[in-house]
């Protein structure tokens, strides 16, 4: 699909032209006044719609058929004007521009909402070279790599897991030559989720274990990375050393008033006390996370019905209804193209029939 790194007055009016919307129904899909669609095509590439109007116009571009988005580029192709492929020169707006969308990422992350996240990032990632860009724009590069990873992690299959730790190591490069130590630690700490998520456990524990007194990482940093140590042990059948260990994380996360990390090592405790065959405890420690966890977005809600669903079905006399909380958590990640958490599904499946 064709992307624009910057909306003009021209780029506007070829996208109405595409749509094959009159000025009046493109105004209305947008929601713009007519007179400012009449601006945008009698200015051209002299006038810059608002980032509010831009976000806008990325989006119906976004969500346009197929047809309509080859239509659009091969009018941009033909179009006077058309941007050159090398890196252009970048201003102050358009730096703001970009760290506007950077905010906009981080929200479709959230969301899980994966295709519109991919189209940002294209934006920027694709026709900006790093070497010709000011420190500030180096900056908004590194991060943008740091959110793409972020994207591919996300999704989770095997190749993304091999394209995540690839973003992620020149992301680390970005930053390690701006000199911005705090980032770089950021990114070995995901970098060693990705580790344990390709299920290489004892290195991913043995990264976690270096990060943990890593000073260049914030105290709540440094406290998820402990937890994820637990994490790991536990993935690798260890579960007492695991309990001991995620014991130290959550007492960690209340002191420093972090509840919702809090909340996650309540859930994680309760999979290790489930390892261990103490199902009293695991439901215990599964429903105080339940309660005092927000589990806003989908791959919080997977998480934490995976993590029920895995207790429920431990034990015969709850086994139907785990299925059911697994049922749910399953269509959440199919809707969500959550890929990592339907292979943790189908593992918790597939390890109980055998039990």
């Amino acid at each position: 699909m064709a992307s624009v790194r910057r909306w003009t007055g021209r780029e506007a009016g070829l996208l109405r032209q595409a749509l094959r919307m009159s000025v009046r129904a493109y105004a209305a899909h947008l929601g713009v006044g007519i007179r400012t669609v009449s601006k945008w095509e009698k200015l051209g590439t002299t006038t810059c719609p608002w980032p509010d109007t831009q976000a806008i116009l990325d989006t119906a571009l976004a969500r346009s058929d197929g047809t309509a988005q080859a239509r659009f580029e091969q009018l941009l192709d033909a179009s006077p004007g058309r941007q050159s492929t090398g890196t252009p020169s970048l201003t102050i707006a358009d730096h703001e521009t970009w760290t506007e969308d950077l905010e906009r990422i981080v929200v479709c992350l959230d969301r899980q909402d994966f295709a519109f996240a991919a189209t940002l990032l294209e934006r920027w990632l694709g026709p900006v070279q790093p070497r010709d860009l000011d420190d500030r724009g180096l900056y908004l590069y590194g991060r943008s790599l740091v959110l793409s990873g972020d994207l591919r992690r996300l999704q989770g299959t095997l190749q993304d897991l091999m394209t995540a730790k690839r973003l992620y190591s020149d992301a680390h490069d970005v930053f390690a030559e701006l000199d911005i130590p705090r980032r770089a630690a950021q990114i070995e700490l995901s970098l060693a989720v990705v580790t344990e998520m390709a299920g290489r456990l004892t290195p991913a524990a043995t990264l976690y274990q270096q990060l943990t007194d890593d000073q260049r990482l914030g105290s709540a940093d440094r406290a998820r990375a402990l937890l994820w140590i637990g994490t790991a042990l536990a993935k690798d059948g260890r579960n007492e050393f695991a309990i001991q260990v995620m014991g130290q994380a959550a007492e960690r996360f209340e002191d420093l008033d972090e509840p919702e990390d809090w909340a996650t090592a309540q859930q994680k405790l309760a999979l290790a006390y489930r390892g261990v065959g103490d199902l009293t405890r695991a439901l215990a420690y599964i429903d105080t996370a339940r309660s005092n966890g927000r589990f806003e977005t989908p791959l919080q809600r997977v998480q934490i019905d995976t993590a029920h669903g895995h207790i429920l079905l431990t034990d015969p006399a709850t086994r139907s209804a785990g299925h059911a909380v697994l049922d749910r958590a399953s269509d959440t990640a199919t809707r969500y193209g959550l890929k990592h958490q339907l292979r943790s599904i189908k593992t918790v499946r597939n390890s109980e029939e055998y039990t």
